[in-house]
């Protein structure tokens, strides 16, 4: 029997604490070095009080191993064996770099340049390869080439099935405001305040569907918003459930307003008389949690 959602009352519970810190995914990168002098000084993404390792194949001398111009900016710079650690004290200015010489015991210097990322995307390990061809380097080429192929497949596979999709169609008619081209009636809405600007939030149900709206202006960051992840899963497992998601621009520049719209099919979810629910989260590219919705049913309109 198929579940009828517009006899009943999805609430939508918004967390008191918005922009909640969550565990950032470490942001691990390969740094592959050649014998070409053409080639340009690596660059490395550095965040205050975020730690950077610089990972070598061989041991490095920390008596010749310097950042020029540190001073009060960073920790001091700590190596030994086969790393070199760099911790900023301090946000630093976007276009501040800073010249970063390491030495390894057979005397070889290899230059870096460190500059700022304060969006949640500064390296936190940087694998450094000076011979390409070393068993380590193959190794590592061989594994970025399967992550590559792996999210090729992941993406072309999710664009094959936004074809085709009509949550996504769905979806996108939200996003540009087309409310009354859907089957969807509000629910329920909100708007609040977070650390950059405002979000409004709007609910929607119809029958066996639900779908959420986030409209995010950007007032005071010049740093643009962009989103990290959504996830919607059932609560009490943590098990994913499946969603469609459409998004009117890839990141929010100050002064600027998005907006996020998702639709989610309901028809065999099993609510369990009430006692259970599923769970929305977005996250944005910083690792930080922007908003948690509460999908449950709580008993029929009057």
């Amino acid at each position: 029997m198929r579940k009828r959602l517009d006899n009943l009352l999805l609430g939508l519970l918004l967390t008191a604490t918005v922009a909640t810190a969550q565990e950032r995914q470490p942001q691990v990168r390969n740094v592959y070095l050649s014998d070409d002098p053409s080639q340009e000084v690596p660059r490395i993404h550095v965040g205050s009080r975020i730690a950077t390792v610089l990972r070598f194949e061989e041991d490095v001398d920390p008596a010749r191993t310097a950042l020029l111009g540190w001073e009060g900016r960073f920790e001091p710079i700590l190596s030994g064996g086969k790393s070199v650690l760099l911790v900023p004290r301090q946000s630093l200015p976007p276009e501040d770099a800073f010249l970063l010489r390491v030495t390894l015991q057979d005397g070889t210097e290899l230059p870096f340049t460190l500059i700022s990322r304060e969006d949640g995307q500064a390296d936190q390990q940087i694998n450094v390869f000076r011979d390409s061809e070393s068993p380590g380097a193959v190794r590592s080429r061989l594994a970025d080439s399967r992550i590559r192929e792996r999210r090729l497949r992941e993406e072309n596979e999710r664009f094959r099935q936004e074809e085709t999709s009509v949550d996504h169609s769905l979806a996108a008619l939200l996003t540009q405001g087309a409310v009354k081209m859907t089957p969807f009636r509000v629910a329920r809405s909100w708007t609040f305040s977070c650390d950059i600007g405002t979000v409004e939030i709007r609910g929607y149900i119809h029958r066996s569907k639900t779908a959420v709206v986030f409209a995010i202006t950007n007032q005071t960051s010049k740093t643009p918003w962009r989103l990290g992840q959504a996830r919607l899963s059932v609560e009490s497992s943590g098990k994913a459930w499946p969603f469609a998601l459409r998004m009117d621009q890839e990141e929010i520049v100050q002064g600027a307003s998005g907006t996020i719209s998702i639709v989610a099919d309901l028809s065999t979810f099993d609510f369990k008389k009430g006692t259970e629910k599923l769970v929305l989260e977005l996250f944005r590219h910083d690792g930080l949690r922007e908003a948690l919705v509460m999908v449950e049913e709580t008993g029929p309109h009057k």
